[in-house]
This record gives structure tokens, sequence and C-alpha cells, in this order.
């Protein structure tokens, strides 16, 4: 398979990575043998990603064969990826993070180096009160501007809290998900399976309507 980041595009991950990084993060990659429609096309992208960077590691494993892996991060479909530091959260991302999500994929490593988000104080004492399993599924197309701020919102919530796990859900690779949860628009996102709500909301509003789900 051809680069997928052009030069231009290279240079400007290696710099926002350099700059941005205060430590070491792994990408866990859940695939299969037989790799599924979009499994290669992700690995690929991961494979660069991590060439650009030393403190970023990439880690291959078969959703089959490394079963208690996968059963250690609750990974049941793929591709699936899965961003750790050195704290432990539930960063994952279900398809492929490209397009507008390729920048979110960016964002996250750079939060999870540093160990914290960039939420402001008030989400982060909302955030503290938080001590149920919470899990956040934010559906996304890779031609959905808005939808990133979605995720993003998703994702520091996750790394702020270990009760939380965050994930970005690409609509088109999972339809079957998309029936389930009756996706007509994007971004949805689906707190608990029980509250649910469309579109991309200011941080603190985003916040509130998750935890109407506890």
């Amino acid at each position: 398979m051809s680069a997928i980041l052009k030069p231009r595009d290279r240079e400007f991950v290696r710099k926002k990575l350099e700059e941005g990084m205060r430590g070491g993060v792994r990408m866990l990659f859940f695939t299969q043998e037989i790799e599924c429609e979009y499994c290669e096309v992700t690995r690929s992208l991961l494979e660069e990603l991590s060439g650009l960077n030393s403190q970023l590691r990439l880690e291959v494993y078969d959703l089959v064969r490394d079963r208690d892996v996968a059963d250690r991060w609750r990974i049941d479909k793929i591709p699936a990826t899965l961003l750790l530091g050195e704290k432990e959260r539930w960063v994952r991302f279900f398809g492929v993070p490209s397009g507008y999500e390729f920048v979110t994929l960016l964002e996250d490593i750079v939060d999870v180096s540093r160990g914290s988000s960039r939420l402001p104080p008030q989400a982060l004492e909302m955030l503290k009160k938080v001590d149920k399993p919470l899990h956040i599924q934010v559906f996304v197309t890779p031609t959905c501007p808005y939808c990133p701020r979605a995720v993003r919102a998703a994702h520091q919530m996750a790394i702020e809290n270990p009760n939380i796990v965050a994930d970005m859900v690409e609509v088109i690779e999972f339809p079957h998900l998309a029936q389930r949860y009756q996706v007509m628009a994007v971004p949805k996102t689906v707190v608990n399976d029980r509250v649910s709500f469309e579109g991309a909301l200011p941080e603190l509003h985003y916040i509130e309507h998750v935890l109407q789900a506890l």
C-alpha cells in the first residue's frame, strides 16, 4: 500500500507530536489474520504515525489469537485502536480515524502523553463525581466537520476519569450498530445504552448530557 500521509502532512504531524507530547504513548491496534475491509488502511496509517515520533509505539494484536489482550480492553470489533499513556485510560477508536477524525487522533495522543485533558476546571469538578461505569459511544463519519468536537469531549472525559470508557465508532464501517442505535445523523452520542443525543455541543453542555445516564 502506498503512503497515506502526504509529505506536507507528515511534516505537520511530526512537528505537532514533537511539540505536544510529554511522554510515551502506546497505540494498541486490533485486527485479524484475514484482515477486515478497513483494517489494512488503519494499520498502515498507524504504522506511518508511529514512525514520526520515537515516543509513539504501535502494538498489533490479533482479535482471536490475542483474546486475553482483547478481553482485557473489551475489544469486540475491528479495526480497533486504543491509546495508552502512563495512566491507563479508555480512549478508543473503532474504525479508521481518518478525515476530520485524524486530527482528533493527534489531539488525543498529545493529551494521553500528558496524562491530562484540556477541559476547563468546572468540567473537571463535574467528572470527579463519576464513580460508576460510564460507556460513551460517539457515532461519526470521516466527512463530518462537527463530529471531532463530540469525540474529543468524550475522550477527554475518559482521560480524566478511569470509570469512563469513550469510543469513536465510524458508522460506515459498523452499519449494524448504526441500525441498532438508530443513527440518522452524526455525531450521535449513546451513553450506557440509556441516554442518547445528537449534535456537537459545547463541552460543559456535552458533559451534562452524558452524565444524565447516571
